[in-house]
């Protein structure tokens, strides 16, 4: 079977000798050729030589193990014709057959290579200047293109979200590395347009787009009928992109590229002119087959894969430009052979060195800020007398957990003007606990604001606003809401410092209501008790707070890790504790003075890698978190009436495990129980005894857990939940155990 170089060189010879043209082939947009048709018509057959070239070179190199990652764009060349019409300045997050497009963009900016950085990609060499060797992504901070992996339109939501904090208004930043008119450009299959998450992102710039909410968006479907293996149905595409209300509708053809060039310059200029968003319908054509280990013969006939040759967007460039006399044919296959040439002499030059370690590897999701940087984020701001009005905080008496985490945002948006709170009922409700009253009245709308009733729209806000150099504390409503976007944070924004080692970050605090003990309202969605989903997130930063006393802190912490490292953290509030008021009853136990910021500017015992000592004890030391801290706490009052002194020991962060801190704190005690109130399988206490086993503890090690069950409605949760008696049970049964 013939292949696509050998098609597009018998072709181009067959022109030259005055063969009739395809008759697949459409005829050229009449009309005479301006200056500028011309150089953009030059423009993107190089930028298409160019990646044709790169595909072919990838190939190559694979077959002599030299490349690792072969999923090509061959056939979706006519991308180039998008990158031309916009500007290098407006962020891009592109689809993984965007190398037309990449091309493109770096013939618009001087001293890039698109072909080195395609192919020290895909060789995983550390001369790659966006992952380092970590991955092939599309990435680079000069031509602004946001690294992506293989997402199955996982970068939807963060384009929505860019695009959203790009608007001229209030919320455009006078500092962000895009211009005020810029727009976000992201590309995606026409098979994951199926998918939840760009259906969600679509749906949120319909949404935007009927309440006149600025949205200066491009959606490009990239359409070439296949996902895969699996068709897509014909028409379905067209009358699923058409019928999102309020988003502009634009067609477009690889195989006729002069009027591909109109029809991308008038999506564009709607988009950046009228700041509302478009999508623009890019009919392609898949060649060379899904990816490098693709055998689409087993599922397309000879007939049905030569038939789409017809179709290459390279052929289609090429005869414009002999049929418009800017090129001959015999000029046409002298720049083929060039430009093949000039690929094979840069993959000559890409040094073959790769990652050599795990901590080189790792380092972008290891590297920390100075001290002293992140002390600068947790200074209080000059005018907070103005913003808590009647009395600071300080003043007060002893406030919940509710009231302090309030407080503690509050204070953080006064010092940090970039920082936003949004989510679902935050802001005119104040949140389904009241955790957020207040804070839209005070800072306003643009700061404070409510969002769709979707989470990964929620996150895509977080993301996009992030990169746009605001500090986002989104909320999600209850913990197993979480489940349906989590790969917003796994894929996405735990993803972002690794694949572009560092270049970008997307630092923020992603605050979580969850965990289990509500006291007449639960069941399964509402007393969530997994965090297995977010504890082995490479990178993602976990606190659990159990006490005001501590959260306060917790949170400031996280904010400084947010904003000086640019790190993802996770802010876990235990639902039952945001009210709780009393250890036992009566006794205020549960509530504690907000500090002054003279006090928490220099306070450390709740820094990253610091665990909390909350009672001592010689017998025996309950390690634990969250609404195990106050169980802990009254069944240790219980074993001490049976002559077993209990230490208690809160370890505020879950990811990454704080090890040294809790290894010091353990060494003195030879009994030790872990208290997890999350389920036996995949629970914290599993990282808790391995890392205990592993480091040498010599002492007896035990734990008590929840069932491995979801949580249900009424008093059936009591038989599943791990209760104050499970916790005395298996005390006494360790402090009865012979000592090692």
């Amino acid at each position: 079977m013939e292949t696509i170089d050998e098609h597009f060189v018998r072709r181009m010879r067959e022109t030259a000798a005055g063969a009739e043209r395809d008759p697949g082939v459409p005829e050229q947009c009449p009309g005479v050729l301006s200056p500028r048709e011309r150089q953009e018509l030059l423009a993107c057959f190089e930028a298409q030589l160019l990646s044709r070239h790169t595909d072919f070179a990838c190939r190559a190199l694979q077959a002599r193990g030299e490349v690792f990652y072969t999923i090509g764009s061959s056939g979706h060349e006519s991308n180039a014709a998008v990158a031309l019409a916009l500007r290098p300045t407006d962020p891009a997050l592109l689809h993984y057959r965007s190398g037309g497009f990449y091309a493109a963009r770096a013939g618009q900016v001087p001293g890039t290579s698109a072909a080195h950085d395609i192919l020290s990609g895909a060789m995983s060499s550390t001369s790659d200047p966006i992952s380092g060797g970590r991955h092939k992504v599309f990435g680079s901070v000069p031509l602004h293109v946001i690294p992506q992996t293989s997402t199955i339109a996982s970068h939807l939501p963060r384009a929505f979200g860019l695009a959203y904090a790009l608007d001229s208004g209030a919320r455009h930043r006078a500092d962000s590395p895009w211009p005020a008119d810029a727009v976000v450009i992201t590309s995606f299959g026409d098979a994951s347009a199926n998918h939840s998450t760009a259906l969600g992102a679509l749906n949120a710039a319909a949404y935007c787009a009927h309440r006149r909410i600025p949205l200066p968006i491009l959606f490009v479907c990239e359409d070439n009928g296949l996902g895969i293996s699996t068709k897509s149905p014909a028409g379905w595409v067209e009358n699923l992109l058409r019928s999102i209300p309020g988003v502009d509708y634009f067609h477009g053809s690889g195989t006729d590229p002069r009027r591909l060039l109109r029809t991308a310059h008038e999506a564009a200029a709607v988009v950046r002119t009228e700041r509302r968003p478009a999508v623009l319908h890019l009919e392609t054509v898949r060649l060379m087959g899904h990816a490098g280990s693709d055998a689409e013969i087993a599922y397309r006939s000879r007939r049905e894969i030569q038939a789409e040759y017809a179709k290459d967007p390279l052929l289609a460039t090429a005869r414009t430009l002999t049929r418009l006399r800017v090129m001959s044919p015999a000029d046409i296959l002298d720049r083929y052979d060039a430009v093949r040439a000039e690929v094979a002499d840069t993959a000559a030059r890409i040094p073959r060195d790769h990652l050599t370690s795990a901590p080189a590897v790792t380092a972008p999701l290891t590297r920390t800020a100075p001290e002293e940087g992140r002390r600068v984020s947790l200074r209080a701001a000059p005018g907070r007398t103005d913003v808590f009005r009647a009395r600071l905080p300080e003043q007060e008496p002893p406030q919940t957990l509710a009231q302090t985490i309030n407080a503690t945002l509050k204070d953080a948006m006064a010092a940090l003007p970039d920082t936003l709170v949004f989510g679902e009922d935050v802001a005119r409700k104040g949140g389904i606990y009241g955790v957020t009253r207040g804070l839209q009245k005070t800072f306003g709308p643009d700061r404070v604001f409510d969002t769709l009733l979707d989470e990964q729209t929620v996150l895509g806000i977080a993301l996009g606003s992030a990169l746009a150099g605001f500090l986002p504390v989104p909320e999600i409503q209850y913990l197993a809401y979480l489940h349906n976007a989590e790969d917003q944070l796994r894929g996405e924004a735990a993803g972002l410092r690794f694949f572009s080692d560092g270049q970008y970050e997307n630092g923020m605090v992603v605050r979580i209501a969850g965990l289990a003990y509500q006291k007449g309202f639960g069941g399964h969605f509402h007393n969530d008790n997994s965090l297995a989903v977010l504890r082995d997130i490479p990178g993602l930063v976990l606190a659990v707070p159990s006490h005001p006393a501590s959260a306060g802190g917790l949170l400031r912490h996280c904010l400084a890790l947010a904003r000086t490292e640019g790190r993802v953290c996770v802010f876990l509030e235990p639902i039952a504790l945001y009210h709780q008021r009393d250890l036992f009853d009566g006794d205020a136990a549960w509530l504690a003075p907000y500090p002054a910021p003279t006090a928490w500017e220099n306070d450390d015992t709740c820094a990253l890698g610091r665990v909390r000592p909350v009672r001592d004890g010689r017998d025996l030391l309950l390690v634990t978190f969250g609404n195990g801290v106050r169980m802990s706490l009254r069944a240790a009052a219980t074993l001490a009436r049976q002559g077993v002194n209990c230490a208690v020991l809160d370890l505020q962060w879950l990811a990454p495990l704080p090890e040294d801190a809790l290894l010091a704190a353990a060494g003195e005690h030879t009994r030790i129980l872990v208290v997890d109130e999350t389920r036996r399988s995949g629970g914290v206490s599993e990282q808790v005894v391995a890392t205990l086993l592993d480091r040498g503890h010599p002492g007896r090690i035990a734990r008590v857990t929840g069932t491995d069950s979801f949580i249900p409605l009424g008093p059936a949760a009591d038989h599943v939940l791990l209760s104050e008696d499970d916790i005395v049970t298996a005390a006494i049964a360790l402090a009865r155990h012979p000592a090692p």
